[in-house]
């Protein structure tokens, strides 16, 4: 029998470069982020830019010396960066997925789906017929990229719009509940629409594969809805019972770990079985309290260091190409008009008023972290080139930017009434007395804004 040799472990100079890598990546993306936010802006601004600054864009363009040296350009030394960043990603999009409240979707449910679902077909149809009619030379092309781009329009970011609108003090609003509740629809859908479009990418377009994955698909949510929902609610409770945070956050960690693992072995995106698996966890009311430890480090490490290592991967010097400009152009355009113009769609049909719609196109039309996932997800995939993905990321920052000043606007013309007055005083006696009560699935959006915010 042989006994194979023991892989030697990563050697003083590649681990130093990592070290350094990441001390880098994530000092600036704090400093950067709390610029932007002391600016007015989302934090995911500055984030994203700490990945330009030292990226292709600007130090390897002016100083390819040093970048080479802080991010050499050999495979494994970028991979170990990466193994961080998916990690955050996929811990990330659980904490989305813990987001979504059930009994608030229930309430709100026939307006918010109208909206979510106007929100969501325009911007879809529009981004294929888009992407469908995009330079060759621009795009990768075909039907899958054309796809790809409708989902990549018809997104919305329930941790960007829940922090948007909790320091924008509009929570205890109509709208700001409806603006939760309709993303919160459009993030599942989201999700399931890109495992469609990357099983297509991986497997090839033909209604054999296609309908394969869809029942995949629909197999993996309809165990998660039974089976799944009862052991984690189990697994979940009995780690809650713990005085210590310890076990409770290794045991989300787990979940949300094997619903990816799960996603993606069935050849589907690894994102959608963690944030499916972030949704089974809040079935547990006791845990919710107990994650708060997870909720800061990630929310607080692992996400500045994943949006800082997207960045990387942006060049900003390929927008100096006038086509590839003018494509950029033309995304951003469909991009903000269809989901403005689903949102304020579906909000007319349900009988709000114009400032109404306006204010909820605003709120769903920031696409923050959850675009650049997406965009991303078509980089690994080899749907998208450097420059297609330059373009979808720049979406998300300038829809994130977009969204404070047209909410104010809006929202100074639609009249408060008295349901938001009492919301509005419940909403303060919470974050008064919460230091000494236990939190739930049924603190609705005001949990929803203090976990994106943790």
């Amino acid at each position: 029998m042989v006994i194979a040799a023991p892989i030697s472990p990563l050697a003083p100079h590649p681990l130093l470069v990592f070290l350094v890598g990441l001390v880098v990546l994530l000092l600036l993306a704090k400093l950067l982020g709390r610029l932007a936010e002391r600016l007015g802006m989302p934090a995911i601004v500055g984030e994203l830019i700490t990945g330009l600054l030292i990226g292709p864009s600007l130090l390897g363009h002016f100083a390819p010396q040093i970048s080479g040296w802080l991010l050499p350009a050999v495979p494994e030394q970028i991979h170990l960066l990466d193994a961080v960043g998916q990690l955050g990603v996929l811990l990330l999009v659980g904490i989305t997925g813990t987001h979504l409240d059930l009994g608030m979707l229930r309430r709100q449910g026939g307006t918010a789906a109208l909206v979510s679902l106007c929100g969501l077909i325009i911007p879809l149809g529009l981004g294929i017929l888009l992407g469908a009619n995009l330079p060759a030379s621009v795009t990768k092309g075909g039907w899958v990229f054309a796809l790809f781009l409708g989902v990549a329009m018809c997104v919305s970011a329930i941790p960007v719009i829940a922090k948007t609108l909790s320091d924008m003090k509009l929570l205890h609003r109509n709208i700001g509940q409806l603006t939760l509740a309709a993303g919160m629809i459009d993030d599942a859908v989201g999700w399931l629409l890109l495992s469609v479009v990357a099983a297509a990418a991986t497997v090839g377009v033909s209604m054999g594969n296609v309908t394969l994955s869809v029942v995949y698909l629909v197999g993996f949510v309809i165990l998660a809805a039974t089976l799944g929902r009862v052991l984690v609610r189990k697994v979940m409770t009995a780690a809650s019972k713990s005085e210590e945070s310890g076990p409770a956050v290794a045991a989300a960690v787990i979940i949300v770990l094997l619903g990816a693992v799960t996603t993606h072995s069935l050849g589907m995106e690894p994102v959608f079985g963690a944030f499916v698996a972030g949704i089974l966890i809040t079935t547990s009311p006791a845990a919710q309290v107990r994650l708060a430890p997870l909720r800061t480090v990630v929310l607080s490490v692992l996400a500045p260091l994943f949006l800082a290592t997207a960045g990387l991967r942006m060049d900003l010097t390929a927008l100096f190409d006038p086509t590839i400009a003018l494509t950029g152009l033309a995304v951003l355009a469909v991009a903000i008009i269809g989901k403005f113009a689903g949102a304020y769609l579906g909000a007319r049909l349900s009988k709000l008023s114009p400032w109404e719609g306006i204010a909820l196109g605003a709120g769903m039309n920031a696409r923050g972290v959850i675009e650049v996932i997406v965009a991303l997800t078509g980089l690994r995939l080899g749907v998208l080139n450097t420059a297609t993905y330059t373009i979808i990321v720049l979406v998300a920052i300038v829809t994130s930017l977009m969204a404070p000043p047209l909410l104010r606007l809006s929202m100074k013309r639609v009249a408060h009434t008295e349901d938001e007055r009492l919301r509005k005083i419940d909403h303060d006696t919470w974050h008064g007395v919460r230091g000494g009560r236990t939190e739930s699935a049924t603190d609705g959006p005001d949990l929803v804004a203090h976990q994106a915010a943790a």
